[in-house]
């Protein structure tokens, strides 16, 4: 059966659901029925009220559904973006991850450095306490020394002057074979007429202080007169001219009208050119022993 329907209730009908819509149509096909069979016009009304509630319905699910797709798409952008998230949040604790495993790779680095300075530590300490064992011996041997070295000073000491006193004893002894050799020397080289004995005595300087002259005595020539002074010394270099010269000579330089004729006497020079150094200060002449006889 050919059921007519406006242009307007045929674009109403379009537009809801396909179910509802087959339920419109046979109602629409029942009231057409309804109509052959002399349907009343208040049949027709209240029918024309049913399909405007139905479309009125239609209208509320069509808006609710735009309404629920609506929400749909912002829950997947929202679920779009958690995933992003997620992923962010797992790549960040990927990098954690790593950077633990650096960390703890790291960290078992240290303690193996620990472990290594602690055994470097336990041998320094054992090396150390090696070293002030050994410190210990060397302080006791040490004092030892020290205890070997004040005798060994102390016996220094004693020979310094044992030899101190054997030194002036030969020392004397030279002077005293000079003092009766050196009238006929100082006569015959420089033509020095000694007056009387050649002595060992004390006299006063310049300033009238006592000294000890170990050869003093007077001497002329053609009419000039001179004062010998003279020492004698075991072995002679130039620090001992330097302190006859100084101690004696200078000391005596003012004390005498006469002229100082300063002489040493010795067994033997010690520096190749004490002789010229000797001239240099004034000395007249050195005596070797070799030129005394011995009685």
């Amino acid at each position: 059966m050919v059921m007519r329907v406006s242009v307007n209730l045929a674009r109403k009908l379009e537009k809801i659901e396909p179910q509802l819509r087959e339920v419109l149509f046979a109602i629409l096909e029942e009231i057409e029925k309804q109509r052959k069979e002399n349907v009343t016009r208040e049949d027709l009304k209240e029918l024309t009220k049913i399909v405007k509630e139905l479309a009125t319905a239609q209208k509320k699910s069509e808006e609710r559904m735009a309404a629920l797709e609506e929400r749909m798409e912002e829950l997947a952008a929202a679920q779009r973006r958690t995933e992003e998230r997620v992923e962010e949040l797992a790549a960040a604790q990927r990098r954690t991850e790593e950077r633990v495993e650096e960390l703890a790779a790291a960290q078992k680095r240290t303690e193996e450095r620990m472990e290594e300075l602690a055994a470097a530590q336990r041998r320094t300490e054992e090396r150390m306490a090696t070293l002030e064992e050994r410190m210990e011996e060397l302080a006791a041997a040490q004092r030892r020394t020290e205890e070997e070295l004040q005798k060994l000073i102390q016996e220094h000491r004693k020979t310094r002057e044992q030899v101190g006193g054997l030194s002036i004893t030969v020392g004397y002894i030279l002077e005293d074979r000079a003092l009766k050799s050196l009238p006929s020397l100082l006569e015959e080289e420089f033509g020095l007429k000694v007056e009387g004995k050649l002595v060992r005595r004390f006299i006063p300087d310049a300033r009238g202080e006592k000294m000890e002259v170990n050869i003093f005595g007077k001497a002329s020539k053609e009419g000039e007169r001179f004062v010998i002074i003279g020492e004698g010394k075991a072995q002679l270099s130039k620090n001992r001219v330097k302190e006859f010269i100084n101690k004696k000579v200078k000391r005596l330089q003012g004390a005498f009208s006469e002229e100082i004729f300063p002489i040493l006497i010795t067994y033997m020079t010690t520096q190749p050119d004490v002789e010229e150094y000797a001239r240099n200060l004034g000395i007249k002449r050195i005596f070797y022993s070799y030129e005394f006889p011995l009685a």
